[in-house]
């Protein structure tokens, strides 16, 4: 028999834009419990369309805690608003205190205890970037116990659409082991702005693996985003020899 998927209510606490188009949602329970999630794990959105039928859209967890905290009532997602999308008018006209119904956690986009690499490369673009956002607590504590190296490698197609860019930039300031390459498809930061940066590429991302040098016998790739860009890395990544069970991959497709 299937099993039961349990509902529960989340309470809008704070919204705002990260980008021109991409809005950041703060939630909490709102029924006293708690979540326990692992991060790089999604929840479902569930409302209704205009003539009453069933609609649930699903939403990466974008915010982690240290491997060794208790888990809380925070929920935090990234939000694509696409013109004309039912999820879209429902998140831009919610008031702050206002609940919705959500279900979750799910999905297997994670860390895993029992890895052994010596360094994981995460890729991704768009909204794709959020459950890397959640791995950064774990993260830290894995450069820390094991000495793993990461590189987190984020395509956007301008620097307005770079999400998260300045808590990615911080972290890597503050962790040695973390390199964070922003990758701009269409358009470069202006020499000195605040995005201006050594480590940034012009480009798409998978034209840039190549200078990571994936080792086949060290490293673990995860690709979260566009389907063609997760399908060109994968395809960049078998070619450059690494195992397919060390690619690991999530794609977002865009729902109105």
């Amino acid at each position: 028999m299937p099993v039961a998927i349990s509902h529960f209510p989340l309470k809008l606490v704070a919204r705002r834009m990260i980008a021109p188009t991409v809005a950041h949602l703060s939630f909490e329970r709102d029924d006293g419990q708690p979540l326990a999630c692992i991060p790089g794990q999604f929840i479902q959105i569930h409302f209704h369309y205009a003539d009453g039928s069933p609609a649930r859209r699903s939403y990466s967890i974008a915010v982690g805690r240290a491997p060794d905290a208790a888990p809380d009532a925070r929920v935090e997602i990234a939000v694509s608003y696409v013109p004309g999308g039912a999820a879209t008018a429902l998140f831009e006209a919610m008031p702050i205190g206002a609940t919705i119904d959500a279900s979750g956690p799910f999905g297997r986009f994670c860390l895993y205890p029992n890895d052994t690499n010596r360094r994981y490369l995460l890729i991704g673009t768009g909204t794709g970037i959020t459950p890397y956002r959640a791995m950064l607590p774990q993260l830290a504590q894995l450069m820390s116990s094991r000495g793993v190296d990461v590189v987190l490698l984020q395509g956007a197609r301008t620097p307005a659409e770079l999400l998260y860019g300045d808590e990615f930039r911080a972290f890597a300031e503050a962790h040695p082991r973390f390199r964070y390459l922003p990758c701009f498809s269409r358009q470069l930061p202006e020499p000195g702005s605040v995005h201006a940066h050594p480590d940034v590429r012009h480009g798409y991302v998978q034209n840039v693996l190549p200078e990571l040098a994936p080792d086949p016998a060290g490293d673990i790739a995860y690709l979260c985003g566009n389907p063609n860009m997760v399908d060109a890395c994968f395809e960049a990544l078998k070619t450059m020899g690494l195992p397919v069970p060390m690619i690991r991959r999530e794609k977002y497709v865009s729902n109105k």
